[in-house]
């Protein structure tokens, strides 16, 4: 299995991909409200501006993932963090790739911390999250981690 042949900061040019991901996960709890679209996912960048970040990966020329760095308005040191990978593309170090992507991002913008939160009962984020260092507490009813930067 190979990873991402590419993992790069998000466009306009790649909100339709992006919606297409999230679309494609079907009924999985994303953490995320549909419906997804183009036009939604640039009003995220939009909203995102030099702050924040969506990077999406790609499989040749099929986009097969993304992740988000979202900021905190009531914590500015505090950066969001989210990925979402295909179901077929899971387990190849894909998620890894775009966490380091959006962690050098972090830094470089001078978050201190990066939090954010699991949907419930997903086992293979809670994989990925102690994979990439994130310490979620044993007892965790909201489901919450954090990534000291």
């Amino acid at each position: 299995m190979t990873r991402a042949t590419e993992i790069r900061r998000a466009s306009a040019a790649d909100a339709e991909g992006i919606a297409a991901i999230l679309r494609g996960m079907g009924n999985e709890n994303v953490g995320l409200e549909g419906p997804f679209d183009a036009s939604r996912i640039e009003a995220w960048l939009r909203r995102l501006g030099d702050d924040g970040a969506l990077f999406v990966a790609y499989d040749g020329s099929i986009p097969v993932a993304f992740g988000a760095l979202d900021f905190d308005t009531a914590d500015p040191g505090t950066g969001l963090l989210g990925v979402w990978v295909l179901a077929e593309y899971r387990r190849r170090g894909i998620a890894t790739d775009l966490a380091e992507a959006i962690l050098e991002f972090a830094r470089q913008r001078g978050y201190r911390r990066i939090r954010g939160r699991l949907p419930e009962g997903n086992e293979p984020a809670l994989s990925f999250l102690s994979s990439i260092g994130a310490m979620v507490p044993l007892r965790n009813p909201n489901m919450r981690f954090e990534l000291p930067l």
